[in-house]
């Protein structure tokens, strides 16, 4: 079919939040109703999510075409797009992170996920056998759109990676969250949870990032993501051509990586991690903590 089970799972939910609000099934509600229930969640928020209308009507799309009944009146709501630059977080502040991290996970977390622009998901995916020491490459599995690519490690995260592996000793994937069962390791949602697997949860991920950030004293909001806008961001400015800066980050259009497009001067030069370019610039005056 070409969708993710985690496709399905959101078009799921969607579609059963429509027949709880009418008390039906969505394949006994006529066109008028659907319009009404969409029109009443864009009133419902102030910032109405695309991606929530999208799973309702693309979800309800699917259950209507699966039974043989009409779907050609279902459309996606206008709604206005206010375009954000992204927040971008200076070499210092990257410094200033990991220096206030104290436990040498949670420097591999920010330096990973800094240093080879991860998404949180792919992180958190990390196996042993994805590290490449001797090429000083990871290879990023099934990232976003389901596609593999490598990116450089820092010789600084191949260092502390082998100290970690040699401590910690994981057997599957490299940062594992149920062991000690810490706050940062439990899904505040739901920590009871069955399917918990050994994997560090995105919540856990995601309350290192904004309680280490705050440590270092940064006013600026931030979130795994802002990591990987500051990683593309560097490279742009470092003189790393944008093409690759797009392979890198795993863009499947350039339009997206244009976004951290500035005032960039681009030269042919071999791609790298910036993580080794904020040791070059911050360490001379600061030994590691």
């Amino acid at each position: 079919m070409g969708r993710s089970p985690r496709t399905f799972d959101n078009y799921s939910r969607h579609v059963t939040a429509l027949a709880l609000h009418f008390k039906t099934l969505p394949t006994e509600l006529d066109p008028e109703q659907v319009k009404d229930y969409l029109f009443e969640l864009q009133q419902r928020s102030k910032t109405p999510s695309q991606t929530y209308f999208k799973h309702t009507v693309y979800g309800l799309r699917f259950l209507l075409k699966t039974e043989g009944l009409p779907y050609s009146f279902l459309h996606l709501p206008a709604i206005p797009q206010v375009k954000k630059l992204p927040v971008i977080l200076s070499r210092e502040e990257i410094w200033r992170m990991l220096q206030s991290a104290e436990l040498l996970k949670h420097k591999l977390l920010i330096g990973l996920i800094y240093g080879c622009g991860l998404r949180c998901m792919e992180v958190r995916n990390i196996e042993l056998q994805h590290l490449d020491f001797d090429r000083k490459m990871l290879h990023v599995v099934q990232g976003k759109g389901s596609k593999d690519r490598y990116v450089p490690l820092s010789e600084h995260l191949i260092s502390g990676l082998k100290t970690f592996i040699s401590i910690e000793n994981p057997n599957q994937y490299l940062f594992n969250g149920n062991q000690n069962r810490n706050i940062e390791d439990i899904d505040v949602l739901a920590p009871n949870r069955k399917d918990f697997d050994s994997r560090y949860s995105q919540r856990g991920v995601q309350w290192v990032i904004k309680t280490i950030s705050k440590k270092a004293g940064i006013t600026k909001e931030v979130h795994t993501h802002t990591l990987r806008h500051s990683y593309a961001t560097h490279l742009l400015e470092d003189g790393v051509p944008i093409i690759m800066v797009q392979k890198l980050l795993g863009h499947e259009r350039i339009e997206s990586t244009m976004e951290y497009l500035h005032v960039c001067q681009l030269s042919d030069q071999k791609p790298h991690s910036p993580l080794d370019t904020v040791f070059t610039l911050c360490s001379r005056n600061a030994g590691p903590k």
